[in-house]
C-alpha cells in the first residue's frame, strides 16, 4: 500500500492550477451548460492517481469517468473496441502500452507545449505519448546480509552461481518486470534474454506476485536481492525507517537501471480532444509533477520540479542506451517468459 503523506498543500495547488485553466471544455452546471465527461482507461490502479483524477475533476468543471486495469488490458480494451471506443485518455504504467497503442496508430498527436515540457528520451518519437513520472528498476538488498560492495556493476551478473539457493527475488508476472524484459530482449537480442532468464531460474530464485512482497522479503531476510522498481523501498521506509533495506543502482549504462515512465496519450477516437488536453496538461504542472514525487515516490519528468523526499535525481540516473519507444513488443515477452516457463 502507498503511504499517504500530508497533501493537504499540494492538493491546494493543483485545485488552484486547474481554477487558473478557465471552463472552457464544456460549461458548467451554474451557467446551464452540459458539463463534459472525460473518459480514462487507467492502467495506473486508483489509489495512486485518483486524488490528481478527483483535484482535475473538482478544478475543471470537467467530469471524469475512470475504467481500472493493469496496462496491457487497458490497452487491449482500446485496440479490441476499435472506433467504438469511449476512451478519451489512456494512462499507462510503462512506455510499452504506450507504443503498441501509438504503433496501432490509435493515439493522436499532441500539443507541442505538453510535449516539450519533458526530455525526448521519456516521451513518443513522433510525439502521440508523453512520460508523466519515472520509475527506475533496482536490485533491493538487505544492508546486514549484503555489503553493496560485494553487489554486481550489472544485473546481468545475477546469473553467477553464487546468487543461487533462494537468495534472489522477482515477480516473473509483474508488468514493470516484463517490461524490463523486453529491454533485455531490444538490448540482448532473444537469445540473450532467454539467457538470463534461465540463468537467474537456474539459481532457484523465490517468486512473488508483486513488487512490495520482495522489498518485504529483503527486509525480513527471507532473500539477499530482489528485482523491483526504486520507489517501492520508500514506500517500506516511510512505514518502518529501521527496515534494512536499500537500493543498488546500476553503473555504466546497465540494462538493469533502465528507467521506464509512466505517462498518457489521447485516443485518436476521441470525443473530448480538448478536455483531454487540459489533463495531460495538468499532470505535466509542477503541483502535479510534485504530488507524484510525494505521494508514489515516482521521479518528476519536468525539469526544474524537486522532490520533497530523497528521490534519486533523474539526472543521475546512468540509463541504458534503449529507446522506450521499443518497449512495444509485450507480445513477444510473455511468448518468451512462457516457454521459458515462468508465466
Amino acid at each position: 500500500m502507498t503511504r499517504r503523506l500530508p497533501i493537504t498543500g499540494v492538493l491546494l495547488a493543483l485545485a488552484l492550477l486547474g481554477a487558473s485553466c478557465g471552463d472552457d471544455g464544456g460549461g458548467t452546471a451554474d451557467g446551464g451548460a452540459s458539463i463534459a465527461t472525460l473518459t480514462i482507461y487507467s492502467g495506473r490502479s486508483e489509489e495512486l492517481v485518483g486524488p490528481v483524477i478527483e483535484q482535475f475533476e473538482a478544478a475543471s468543471g470537467i467530469r471524469v469517468e475512470v475504467r481500472y486495469g493493469d496496462s496491457a488490458q487497458m490497452a487491449s480494451a482500446i485496440l479490441e473496441e476499435r472506433d467504438n471506443s469511449p476512451a478519451d485518455v489512456y494512462y499507462g504504467q510503462d512506455a510499452g502500452a504506450l507504443g503498441a497503442l501509438s504503433g496501432a496508430g490509435r493515439l493522436q498527436p499532441l500539443e507541442p507545449a505538453a510535449l516539450e515540457r519533458v526530455d525526448p528520451q521519456f516521451r513518443s518519437v513522433d510525439g502521440r505519448w508523453v512520460g508523466i513520472s519515472g520509475r527506475a528498476r533496482v536490485a533491493v538488498y538487505n544492508t546486514d546480509l549484503v555489503d553493496e560492495d560485494d553487489l554486481p556493476d550489472s544485473i546481468l551478473d545475477f546469473t553467477d552461481p553464487r546468487w543461487g539457493g533462494g537468495k534472489l527475488g522477482w515477480a516473473p508476472t509483474n508488468g514493470s518486470f516484463q517490461a524490463f524484459v523486453t529491454a533485455l530482449r531490444v538490448s540482448l537480442g532473444e537469445d540473450g534474454a532467454r539467457a538470463w532468464l534461465e540463468g537467474v531460474q537456474a539459481n532457484e530464485p523465490k517468486v512473488y506476485d508483486a513488487n512490495v512482497p520482495i522489498v518485504a522479503a529483503a527486509g525480513a531476510g527471507e532473500i539477499q536481492v530482489g528485482f523491483v522498481n526504486h520507489y517501492y523501498l520508500y514506500q517500506a521506509l516511510a512505514e518502518n525507517p529501521d527496515v534494512p533495506v536499500a537500493n543498488h543502482l546500476f553503473p555504466n549504462g546497465d540494462v538493469g537501471s533502465l528507467v521506464n515512465v509512466a505517462g498518457v496519450g489521447i485516443v485518436d477516437t476521441a470525443e473530448h480532444t480538448e478536455e483531454a488536453r487540459r489533463f495531460v496538461q495538468f499532470l505535466l504542472e509542477e503541483p502535479a509533477q510534485q504530488y507524484f514525487a510525494a505521494e508514489t515516490f515516482e521521479i518528476p519528468l519536468v525539469a526544474g520540479v524537486e522532490a520533497e523526499v530523497p528521490l534519486p535525481p533523474l539526472e543521475s540516473l546512468q540509463q541504458p542506451d534503449i529507446d522506450l519507444n521499443e518497449l512495444d513488443d509485450l507480445q513477444g515477452t510473455l511468448e518468451l517468459m512462457t516457454d521459458v516457463g515462468l508465466i
